[in-house]
């Protein structure tokens, strides 16, 4: 495999056959870097968060009452089974979000097929899983794209404290992560529901669980129960106008931006924290935020980001080499994520001949359309119908934890022969015309194996060959 293939394939989003091969790959990756422009424009056509707001303002959300239904794994949505609520308005709800979803769903695919810096796409991709949230929330649903449109590519090229903090305040977090409904016990409007209504509010720990284990430091490190305890209260006060629930909804109703994350005194518990063997005593937002840039460049949050940045890029257990040069480049720099990139870049082992990570669908997919050079979908429904056929539906992973980075999750029985499914279908849409034959030396170079090669040759059809070259070791591979 030669260093312009690792270029395109292992650090890019794939080769495209019209496309030159970069003559200084390290140089052509660098490029990106300074070049990278955050904005997208078909994801101009978005919704407003105040608009998706009002989707919600006539009913209350609450996760327990939501269930997924629907035959069509790539936009299955949550639908409201509340009795007291008009079924017809529910769907007309659901029906719009769904839309917006789409949209947001075709803005991600059009820029993965079309981008010149796919380095800097597949980096937004990392990011996004990384900070995973899910659209299995009804409230998440068309906020998913805002939140990576706004809160992951804006801010990839910044400081990782900059992004933490864009992350994790986002609406669309807030919200996944109930948030938005976090109250501190001793806070003023706790105070004043448990006067009128003697029912006390209570803290969620979800978010500061999650930045914990899987945004910073990393699982089982250097924190315990009663450091993320001391940090969901330092987080309270961080909500979402007009999406809310409860006391904290109807203070919104009177005080809140409509779509947008806020912080409300209010809701804030007072007091100093103790959080990770430091104490502060900022007030209110200060406070989290303080906690967050303290953790943001916490050396165990330099070990873990540079072990996954590693496991995604190189292999599934990455060498320890690359981690530890790495975690040195995130701590000397303050978490400076463009110098952490270029050590990624200047690393001996990201240039090793051998293909050592297996492609997850969102990677076969959007590979495979670059492969066949299809510049536009007429319908990319059909590329998110393909990936939830396969197990990774957009933005809506199983958990907190985002999608699985091993070959394990990915290569079993069962998803190969999803592959083979749909490698027939994409290969019977651009048979006529690309030839597989004149194609696999452009898109996988020297790494073009003779086995694969004769196997294409020898195929029965055109489409055939292209669903062979799709499924060949060297593309599943990268």
């Amino acid at each position: 495999m030669t260093n312009a293939a690792i270029a395109m394939n292992r650090f890019g989003l794939g080769a495209r056959p019209f496309a030159s091969a970069p003559a200084s790959p390290t140089n052509w990756l660098n490029s990106q870097i300074d070049k990278y422009d955050p904005a997208l424009s078909a994801s101009a056509s978005q919704p407003s968060r105040a608009s998706i707001a009002a989707s919600f303002r006539d009913y209350q959300l609450d996760p327990k009452d939501r269930q997924v239904a629907g035959k069509d794994a790539a936009a299955t949505m949550p639908v409201d089974s509340m009795t007291q609520i008009d079924p017809a308005k529910i769907e007309k709800v659901v029906n719009t979000l769904r839309l917006q979803y789409v949209a947001a769903v075709d803005s991600r695919i059009d820029a993965a097929i079309t981008s010149d810096t796919d380095f800097a796409e597949r980096l937004v991709h990392f990011w996004s899983n990384h900070f995973a949230v899910s659209i299995d929330k009804l409230p998440v649903l068309a906020l998913a794209g805002d939140y990576e449109f706004t809160a992951i590519r804006p801010h990839i090229m910044r400081k990782f404290s900059d992004l933490l903090f864009a992350a994790v305040t986002h609406p669309a977090m807030l919200l996944y992560l109930d948030q938005a409904q976090s109250i501190g016990p001793n806070s003023p409007l706790a105070a004043q529901v448990a006067a009128r209504r003697n029912r006390n509010l209570g803290l969620n720990e979800n978010l500061a669980r999650e930045i914990l284990e899987l945004h910073t430091l990393g699982a089982r490190t250097v924190y315990d129960q009663n450091d993320v305890t001391e940090f969901a209260r330092a987080l309270t006060g961080f909500t979402v106008g007009g999406m809310a629930k409860g006391p904290v909804q109807r203070f919104l109703a009177l005080n809140g931006k409509d779509g947008d994350s806020q912080f409300f005194a209010a809701i804030h518990e007072p007091g100093d924290r103790n959080v990770i063997g430091r104490r502060y005593r900022q007030k209110g937002e200060a406070q989290a935020r303080a906690i967050l840039a303290d953790i943001a460049t916490h050396p165990a949050t330099a070990k873990h980001i540079a072990t996954k940045l590693a496991q995604h890029f190189a292999a599934d257990v990455p060498p320890s080499s690359l981690v530890a040069r790495l975690e040195k480049s995130f701590l000397e720099s303050g978490g400076d994520l463009p110098k952490l990139y270029r050590t990624l870049i200047d690393s001996p082992e990201m240039w090793l001949a051998k293909q050592a990570k297996f492609k997850s669908p969102w990677d076969w997919v959007i590979s495979s359309l670059r492969a066949l050079n299809v510049r536009e979908l007429p319908n990319n429904r059909q590329s998110a119908n393909m990936l939830a056929q396969m197990g990774q539906p957009i933005w809506k992973p199983g958990s907190p934890a985002g999608f699985s980075d091993v070959t394990e999750n990915w290569a079993g029985g069962a998803a190969l022969m999803r592959r083979v499914e749909i490698a027939s279908r994409i290969a019977e849409r651009s048979a006529n015309r690309v030839d597989a034959r004149t194609l696999a030396p452009r898109i996988l170079s020297t790494q073009l194996g003779a086995m694969t090669a004769e196997s294409i040759a020898r195929a029965e059809s055109p489409s055939q060959g292209l669903a062979l070259l799709l499924l060949s070791p060297e593309f599943l591979r990268r």
